[in-house]
């Protein structure tokens, strides 16, 4: 890799990460922000959903006025970042799990839309024969920055307001030095947003199935990500763990961390044996491991550990996977636009799953929501091997 590029897309990960701790800065202190003001975990989900919602409208509204081809993306994703750092930051002067608290993280979301896919256009603009890899380490930058809030719970202890203030100021410093980087060779303006294209995500049989295979993905994604420290905390207090509370944070930040890390070699793989089949085999293991972890909930402490260990490590790396496979199949000039769909799909099934899992979980327990989760990737699977064998077909003719 050329220096100018190592540079341009090491720094871009940096920032991406420093970013992207805002979205469950949140949702890592939820358990102490609900003892705190006596508020059950459904309405505290809210503070997550919002996000969701944000983001899947502040992508559509991103791509309509066409902001990161009108300006310098970088300028783009600074503003952006530093509108949510900001919105995050007012949490601390709104009461806890309130309408303004909840609209504060909706804008949030909506800013996030101006960061992480700028980022990926970014990273783009420097890649021709391994644009799997470069958006297989944006995500896996997001992935690593989702997970550092626990972490940072976790030194905090209870005072979740510890942790909206160092993700506010980690944001803020990464909106802004990604001012630092230069745009590469291959940036060029993507096609603005084109209603028109919605009609191929049903008609064009590899974007159907690469679609469906990404809300499958997505079904299962965020609804663990946002609930993986409870469902931890709830396990380990099964199992009889004297320090639950502590093991459950550093559980969630490392079972959330390992996926972004395993998204580097996912993206190495799938730009040698395809991006569908590396997506088959991601979700193949993470349902394998929603299904043991429920079987294991309130077993061992170290079971259900490494059980979720592994299923966060195989829950994310296929994401990159569906927006490659998306822009193979598509016409050039509908690119962004059916990736502007996309996206928007999947974070608006993620809100239905983040609001949904605490609700089932009242009704039939936390094993009982981990079995549903295992629904997306069984669905996933079934879409890559028609789709490999679609490609199969039109190799040999």
């Amino acid at each position: 890799m050329p220096k100018g590029k190592r540079a341009a897309i090491g720094i871009l990960i940096v920032t991406q990460i420093g970013v992207m701790t805002l979205w469950f800065s949140t949702a890592a202190g939820l358990a102490d922000m609900a003892a705190e003001a006596g508020l059950p975990p459904a309405r505290l989900a809210w503070l997550t959903t919002a996000v969701q919602l944000g983001f899947a409208l502040g992508a559509v509204g991103y791509a309509l006025l066409g902001l990161a081809d009108r300006f310098d993306p970088r300028r783009v994703f600074a503003v952006s970042a530093l509108v949510a750092a900001s919105a995050n930051l007012a949490l601390l002067a709104a009461p806890i799990g309130g309408t303004e608290a909840v609209l504060l993280r909706a804008v949030t979301g909506a800013a996030l839309a101006g960061v992480y896919p700028v980022g990926m256009k970014i990273a783009v603009g420097w890649g021709t024969t391994d644009r799997a890899f470069l958006v297989s380490a944006l995500v896996g930058a997001l992935t690593v920055g989702s997970a550092s809030p626990h972490l940072i719970a976790l030194f905090g202890g209870a005072d979740w307001r510890a942790t909206i203030l160092v993700t506010s100021l980690l944001a803020a410093a990464g909106g802004l030095a990604v001012l630092t980087i230069g745009l590469g060779p291959n940036h060029a303006k993507a096609a603005s947003f084109d209603p028109g294209a919605v009609q191929l995500v049903w008609t064009n049989p590899r974007i159907r199935l690469a679609v469906i295979g990404y809300l499958g993905h997505m079904w299962e994604l965020y609804a663990l990500w946002a609930w993986v420290g409870v469902i931890a905390l709830g396990a380990f207090q099964a199992s009889g763990l004297a320090s639950a509370t502590d093991a459950a944070k550093a559980l969630a930040f490392g079972a959330i961390a390992i996926g972004g890390l395993a998204c580097f070699p996912a993206g190495h793989w799938a730009d040698r044996i395809g991006c569908e089949r590396v997506a088959l085999l991601a979700m193949v293991i993470s349902g394998a491991a929603a299904v043991a972890s429920a079987a294991a909930y309130g077993g061992p402490a170290w079971l259900v550990a490494v059980l979720v260990i592994v299923w966060g490590a195989a829950v994310i790396p296929d994401s990159p996977q569906f927006s490659v496979l998306v822009a193979e199949a598509a016409p050039p000039e509908r690119v962004g636009s059916l990736m502007t769909i996309q996206t928007a799909l999947g974070f608006l099934l993620t809100a239905g799953t983040v609001q949904a899992a605490p609700l089932l979980a009242d009704a039939v327990g936390w094993p009982g929501v981990l079995l549903a989760m295992a629904l997306g990737p069984a669905v996933g699977v079934a879409a890559m091997e028609r789709l490999g064998r679609l490609k199969a077909a039109m190799r040999e003719a």
